[in-house]
């Protein structure tokens, strides 16, 4: 098969089972998390009350959730959406957050799971999974550029070829031709900013039972940060079919 024609194939893949390299993530995380601590804790090293690199590592996670609320709040319909089945994109976006990057999302995406790698505190792990994010997006990427290209030809020609794919170009932003959809960050962003404070909490509680032995929650703000996210998922999610957050018009 030809180079190209195994690109696209395989990003078509990746692209249907992207939500997998998070729990990949996730998991692979914790273990080093784990063996991180676990030798903090046999050299004696158990000051787990330390919070500033942990609430750094918060930052990252949440300028992730910004610019993904970013780019999804001004983003046209039946665009930018969490679609797996097959790819869908009715408009060509190019203003906002697509004036200074081609895929705003996955830039977003990475710093949030930047975020949440960084907490393992394990530089061979945070480089890997650096490495592991860029194999496996560029074949997603580009899969999208093939189906964008083939839909918006020209204009996507001329937009493409001024702005850089992954690594922000700031100097040219240009504003959002859209008014900014509340609705539609509370539809679809609800999953990653519950997602963020129950990783931090997980790693929290992970890494106090193995540097203690038990859990007392020693860093009870995870705790509470935890159960407000929770809270906050769940009323969106009973609020999803009321007329407040069903697709219509931009508030």
């Amino acid at each position: 098969m030809e180079l190209i024609k195994e690109f696209d194939k395989q990003g078509n893949f990746l692209f249907k089972y992207r939500g997998t390299l998070p729990i990949i993530i996730l998991f692979l995380g914790l273990s080093v998390h784990a063996y991180v601590r676990w030798e903090d804790a046999r050299t004696g090293n158990t000051d787990f009350t330390e919070n500033g690199y942990e609430f750094f590592c918060l930052c990252v996670a949440l300028l992730g959730l910004v610019i993904r609320i970013l780019t999804v709040g001004y983003a046209q319909k039946n665009t930018s959406g969490r679609n797996t089945a097959r790819q869908v994109a009715d408009h060509l976006n190019t203003s906002g957050m697509y004036s200074i990057v081609r895929h705003p999302l996955y830039l977003g995406n990475f710093f949030m799971w930047l975020g949440v790698a960084m907490l393992t505190q394990h530089t061979w792990f945070i480089v890997a999974f650096i490495l592991l994010y860029w194999l496996y997006y560029e074949r997603i990427m580009y899969a999208e550029e093939q189906f964008i290209s083939k839909k918006f030809g020209k204009s996507f020609s001329e937009w493409a070829s001024r702005t850089p794919a992954i690594v922000p170009y700031i100097s040219q932003w240009n504003n959002p031709n859209l008014e900014f959809s509340t609705k539609k960050i509370l539809r679809q962003e609800k999953n990653g900013f519950a997602a963020i404070f129950i990783l931090f909490f997980l790693f929290d509680t992970v890494g106090e039972y193995i540097t203690y032995g038990d859990v007392q929650f020693r860093n009870i703000h995870w705790l509470f940060l935890c159960l407000g996210s929770c809270v906050t998922y769940m009323v969106l999610k009973l609020m999803k079919n009321s007329s407040f957050l069903k697709p219509g018009v931009h508030r």
